[in-house]
């Protein structure tokens, strides 16, 4: 494991996941989200995130958006900082 010394097997999205990274937050538990597949979306921070993961502007996440509503999507994952960077650095999001 010389080559990729420090790479982590990160989560990766599920067929109806997308990765995301958080533009704005929107208070009462909503952010806004750029997700890589060209689309804004107002995402949604369940219960379960709440009170024990932090999301701030400038975050990556995993969020799945609604079927019934393109525009909107629960996220389901945060990556800190170094996955994040190793995310970028393999070339699965931009910017």
């Amino acid at each position: 494991m010389s080559d990729n010394q420090g790479r982590k097997d990160l989560r990766m999205p599920d067929d109806d996941e997308v990765f995301a990274v958080v533009t704005e937050m929107l208070g009462a538990n909503r952010v806004n989200v750029r997700c890589m597949d060209g689309t804004e979306r107002t995402a949604r921070i369940p219960g379960r995130m709440q009170k024990r993961v932090w999301i701030r502007e400038d975050d990556v996440v995993l969020v799945s958006p609604w079927d019934w509503q393109d525009e909107k999507a629960d996220i389901e994952w945060r990556y800190d900082k170094q996955d994040a960077d190793q995310l970028r650095r393999e070339g699965h999001i931009q910017g």
